[in-house]
């Protein structure tokens, strides 16, 4: 079955870093743009960024953009993002998506499967 499993999150002071990763197994990575999402208690999941299934197109919401850093490897099955400059307001769990269409899109219900989740704090 599909899994995608995520890692990297944790506890953070404002300013820093973290990079999250996706490990996907038992589909055709490539064949999948990426997504990632994020949602806080009581509010709904939104859009981080996504990838297509090449790497060669790439969407931020305006809240990350210049901050935030999506790529993938996909003869690792994995999907990354690179969060940098972090603000206590990006404190959330992080999701990760894959979308059978390839090219990405900011539509979460577009996606066709999710990870569990990884949460991130960030302390100020």
């Amino acid at each position: 079955q599909v899994q995608l499993v995520e890692s990297g999150g944790g506890l953070v002071q404002a300013g820093g870093s973290l990079r999250l990763s996706c490990a996907a197994s038992g589909l055709t990575f490539s064949y999948y743009a990426m997504g990632w999402f994020r949602q806080v208690p009581g509010k709904e999941r939104e859009f981080v960024a996504t990838i297509n299934w090449s790497g060669g197109r790439t969407d931020y919401s305006d809240s990350v953009k210049g901050r935030f850093t999506i790529s993938r490897d996909n003869a690792k099955n994995t999907a990354y993002l690179e969060m940098n400059d972090l603000k206590p307001a990006d404190a959330a769990v992080y999701y990760c998506a894959a979308d059978h269409l390839r090219s990405g899109t900011r539509d979460r219900t577009q996606y066709d499967y999710w990870g569990q989740g990884t949460q991130v704090t960030v302390s100020s």
